[in-house]
């Protein structure tokens, strides 16, 4: 069994940065993937050019996941494929990441880090910070979470190989996008009032008045029949009232 090596861990990951640069409706992140595994493939394939092609062509058919978690896919495809997998099991493989690769990466970056991140930028403007700082720990909070997910998920993939699947319903990383929500709550509600108070401003439109609209939406979550939609929602509530008292006293 070969040892991924840091410097082939580095050409994998770089290459992964591509994967979406094919993207097509036929095939999806499928190109993108073979064009990842290729320095694995051709360690695992070495003098052996129409192998090495044969593999490249078999993982570029159709797979769809979550960019940053296609990571997983690849380096337990990989696995498979040092291991000499039967081709019809690395298919059946591929086929069942797609759903859950693709399901937690959505939870987790496009429904909770990248607002996370966006909102907090917004409120450092909305307080006085100067753009391009805002704009500067943006990327910098980002791209850390998001480089380091595609590195653990590479490892991940080929360490566990085939039990990938169980590895990641026992990871920490299942759970994260749930317990994200309090605090991309958190962030929302101290962004609402700085708001409001800006767009009130010179426009006609008592600040006090928008701030309450907030508070009515945010309230209006409350009743969502889950337990951690709940508690957001009450948190946004509660940091909306503290902000207005602050801003009558002011």
């Amino acid at each position: 069994m070969a040892e991924l090596t840091l410097m082939l861990r580095l050409r994998v990951l770089a290459r992964s940065l591509a994967i979406q640069g094919s993207w097509n409706f036929r095939t999806m992140l499928g190109a993108g993937t073979a064009f990842a595994l290729i320095p694995l493939l051709s360690s695992l394939f070495k003098g052996e050019r129409e192998a090495l092609a044969r593999a490249v062509g078999r993982h570029a058919g159709f797979f769809n996941a979550h960019p940053y978690m296609a990571s997983v896919a690849i380096g337990a495809l990989a696995r498979m494929e040092f291991e000499a997998a039967d081709q019809e099991e690395i298919q059946r493989f591929r086929n069942v990441l797609v759903g859950p690769l693709g399901s937690l990466g959505d939870r987790l970056v496009w429904a909770r880090w990248r607002p996370l991140c966006s909102i907090f930028a917004v409120l450092l403007v909305a307080t006085g910070a100067v753009w391009w700082v805002a704009a500067g720990l943006f990327l910098l909070l980002y791209n850390s979470a998001h480089l380091s997910l595609r590195a653990w998920g590479l490892g991940l993939g080929w360490r566990e190989g085939r039990r990938v699947g169980a590895a990641l319903r026992a990871s920490p990383l299942r759970r994260l996008p749930d317990r994200l929500t309090i605090p991309l709550a958190v962030i929302s509600g101290l962004l609402l009032p700085p708001l409001a108070l800006a767009i009130g401003e010179g426009s006609g439109v008592e600040p006090i008045s928008l701030i309450g609209i907030s508070l009515i939406l945010a309230a209006a979550g409350y009743w969502r029949p889950a337990t951690v939609g709940r508690a957001a929602a009450l948190i946004l509530v509660l940091g909306s009232l503290v902000m207005i008292v602050l801003a009558n006293a002011a």
